[in-house]
This record gives C-alpha cells, structure tokens and sequence, in this order.
C-alpha cells in the first residue's frame, strides 16, 4: 500500500465508507472540499449524511465502481462535484482508494482498484496525515478512546477552540463522528487494533490504559506494548494514565495522571463522590488544588477519562474554569452508557462494552445507578470468536454486578467460526459463577425472550460491538403495543 497521501484535490475512495472509522475520514475529506466517494453493503443514516455533503456512494462493493474513474475527467468532475466540493485540479481521475483492514485482497473492489493501478492507502494513512497537517491531539488505549477523545474535542469546542475531530463513536454535539473545525487543532481516536497506530505522529499523544484485547492481531500484551512504545516515541507530549500497571512501569509519559494521589501524578484527584447523577471530584495539578470537576458520566473509568481532559486543556493554556464547566454539561457519546428509553417501567441502555474490563466497568457503573431493589440485566453478544476464546474466563468473571445474564451468539466481525469457542459455552461459564444466566442464540427471537423475562423497574443494558442494540427499538415498540391498544 502507498503511505503518500494527496491532499491538493485528487479523488478519494473509500471501500466501506460507511464503517465509523471509515466515514470519519471521508466526511472531514468531502468537508475540506475535496471529492470524495465510497462503497458500502448497506445504506444508512451514516452513508446518507456523507451523501448530503455531496459523496457519492456506490450500493454495492463491485469492480464495477472503479469504472466510474475511467470516464472523462468532465465526467468524473460532474459526478464527484457537488456545491460542497471543488473540481480536482489534478490530471488523473484515478482515485486514492482507501481501505480498513476489514478489506481483503479477494474483495473485487479492491481488485478492480489494484488492477487499474490506484494509490492504495489504509485508513490509518489517511489519519497520519490529518493528524500532521493540524496541531493534534491523539487519544489510544485499550479502553476508554472514544470517550476520552470526544470529551477533549467537546471541552475545545466549548472553550471556542473550533476544533477539527474524528472519533469512533456518534456525538450529538457535532451531530456525528466527526466535525471539521477552522481551527489548527484536531482530536483523533488512535485505534491499535491492527498496529497501525504507529503510523501517527501527533503534538500530544495520550495513553489510557493497555492490555491485550485484539488476539485476532497480536499473540501477546508485549506485542501490544511494543506497538504503544512505538507511537510514545512518536509523540511531542505524552499524557500516561499511570493507574494502568503496564503504563506506569513501561512508559515514561511527559505528564501523568491517576485517581490516586499517592502516586505522585501530575493531575490526580481527591473527595470523589460517585453518584447515580454523576461524578464530582477536586482535580489537583502537581499539588495545587485547581478546583472541583462534576461530569455528568458515571464510574471509576469516566472520571479517569476526564481528569486526561483537564491535563490536555492545562497543556494548551485554558483556564481550569473553562474546563470544568465544558466537561460538565458533556452528556457522552453514543453507545456508552446511552440512554434508549424507558417502557413499562424498564430502561434501557446501550453500550459499546466487549472485553471483559469494559463489562465489568459498565455493570459496575449500572449498579451505581440502580435504585434499590432494581434488578440490572446484562444482554450480552460476544464480540469475535477469537477474543471470545481468549478471554473465556475473564468474561465469565465479569458480571457479578448483574442479576440476570442473557447470553445470545457470536457476532464473528468477518472471522471464520473455528469450532473452538459458541456463545452458548460461553453461557456455560458464566452460570458457574452466576445464578441467573440465559441464553438465546438467535437474535431474531431475542425480542420474545426480553419481552417474557424483563419487568417493571428492570435497568436492561444491551453490552457489545456487534449489532445487539438493533433489538432495543423492536422491544421498546411490542412493549408499547398493550398500550396502543387499549388506548
């Protein structure tokens, strides 16, 4: 693949553009005026918001795509031009073609692509780029990316800093996964999936925390650790959260920070008080009381996040008033922790949670906010057979904040079913530690399953990267139904 990437007017490409990481990049390209198109299986609201800024998108993943940037550039022009973007100054209509690892060789598109002889880049090429062409701000870490990083960009945004933004989750505030700012700053999300986080060279790097959670990649947490070593030396400023083992013992951040002041971190708090509304804590900067943060997000992990946020907003001169009262009124984003609805007397939440310490993070933050007496129900999907495999103990050890468990399949992401690990086994291993486990491979029947098993003042979390939170609007509507009916 080509590492170069052409940002004076050369077409775009994307091969599943829709892909949160992917239609980021794509709307800040086609918002930045250049022509910009994509492919993708599905249509959705993602793929129609990028269609509303003048990308155009190819229904399907076909060779035949490609055949659109054979015709003249006149052509090309007047498809790809739209009064949001520029014609492209460049003589070749050939597309810079853009790919997530998800992509393999056999896919036509990218065939097509390959035969015709278009620059290849990976998603993680474009990011580079964007993050060297701004003053940027780069949040990686095994857990906690999207949220640290959306708080970031909304505590920039609030204190008028108009910052450009690409995260892996929706925020209601830009309406999306991404804004384009006029400012020189961004905020990134550095995904260390596939090890192209090496690839980003930002002004402040952050580290949340490390551990292994992608087995499909890497074989080992050293393997992870050496790929986090390789962007720290990348990195102008890094910010270490030293709570994390790994990062405290094999890492040498610029600035640290810790929810625990014993460990001597450049920002720490004291007088936590975790709520059912919220967080509030005093936030300390090498031992100067700065003042008391309240977030509306909730549990142990969130706060951690955004005393991260306080340190990047002191790196770039703001006023810790400023920073507080942006961090307070940001609600989240979505999928994290999201409120869905309530119906009959059931709430019910959406979360992104899939490794073991995110469950047990989010269960945990769940019971903070049950009322007593409230039962909390973990609906659960594991996420890949490979990092179900590897973590089968640790998941079956995550629930104990839960009093009922519901089990479905395996979402694969594209990974072949090896025959070594079912979601029913994985059932199996959480009833050994808890009581009220059930299990239900089809998610088509999921609905009637929930419909029968939750009841009034239940707090119901739908737990998983896959697409388990598609059951949550069918529920919510049956559960309507007696009502509608009567009325």
């Amino acid at each position: 693949m080509s590492n170069y990437v052409d940002f004076s007017g050369r077409p775009f490409h994307f091969i599943g553009i829709g892909g949160i990481g992917m239609s980021a990049l794509a709307y800040v390209l086609a918002k930045r005026q250049m022509p910009v198109s994509g492919s993708d299986l599905r249509p959705s609201h993602i793929t129609r918001k990028l269609e509303s800024i003048g990308t155009h998108i190819f229904g399907k993943q076909e060779a035949s795509n490609l055949e659109f940037f054979r015709s003249h550039e006149s052509a090309n022009r007047a498809l790809l031009t739209s009064p949001q973007t520029s014609p492209t100054p460049n003589n070749s209509t050939l597309p810079q073609v853009v790919c997530s690892t998800a992509i393999n060789a056999n896919n036509l598109e990218y065939k097509a692509a390959m035969e015709l002889g278009c620059p290849i880049l990976h998603r993680s090429d474009v990011l580079a780029a964007l993050i060297s062409d701004y003053h940027s701000i780069a949040v990686a870490g095994t857990h906690g990316k999207t949220t640290t990083s959306s708080i970031i960009g909304y505590m920039l945004l609030e204190a008028g800093l108009d910052p450009t933004i690409i995260v892996g989750g929706e925020v209601d505030a830009w309406q999306g996964n991404a804004r384009l700012g006029q400012s020189k700053y961004l905020v990134a999300e550095a995904d260390e999936s596939d090890g192209s986080l090496v690839k980003h060279t930002p002004d402040i790097g952050i580290i949340t925390n490390i551990e292994l959670d992608h087995p499909d990649h890497y074989e080992t947490l050293e393997e992870v650790v050496n790929i986090f070593q390789k962007f720290a030396a990348g990195c102008k400023t890094l910010i270490g959260c030293v709570d994390c083992d790994t990062v405290r013992h094999r890492f040498k951040p610029t600035i640290t920070y810790s929810l625990n002041p014993e460990t001597g971190a450049d920002y720490t708090v004291t007088n936590i008080d975790y709520r059912a509304d919220g967080t509030t804590a005093l936030v300390w900067e090498k031992g100067k009381a700065l003042g008391v943060l309240k977030l509306r997000l909730l549990s142990r992990h969130n706060l951690s996040n955004a005393v991260s946020a306080v340190a990047v907003g002191r790196i770039l001169g703001l006023e810790f008033g400023t920073i507080a009262k942006a961090i307070a009124t940001f609600e989240g984003a979505r999928r994290r922790f999201e409120f869905r609805g309530e119906v009959g007397g059931i709430t019910f939440i959406d979360d992104y949670a899939h490794h073991p310490s995110e469950i047990r993070a989010t269960l945990a933050a769940a019971r903070l906010q049950a009322r007593p007496g409230q039962r909390v129900v973990a609906i659960f999907q594991p996420h890949r057979y490979s990092r179900t495999f590897t973590f089968l103990a640790e998941f079956a050890q995550s629930f104990t904040h839960a009093d009922l468990v519901v089990v479905t399949d395996i979402y694969s992401a594209g990974e072949p079913n090896l025959g070594q690990v079912s979601g029913e086994q994985l059932a199996t291993e959480i009833a050994k530690l808890q009581p009220q486990v059930l299990y239900q491979p089809n998610l088509l029947l999921m609905t009637d399953l929930l419909r029968q098993t939750l009841r009034p003042g239940d707090l119901a979390l739908f737990l998983g990267a896959g697409n388990l939170n598609q059951v949550i609007p069918e529920l919510i509507a049956t559960l309507c139904e007696p009502a509608i009916a009567t009325s």
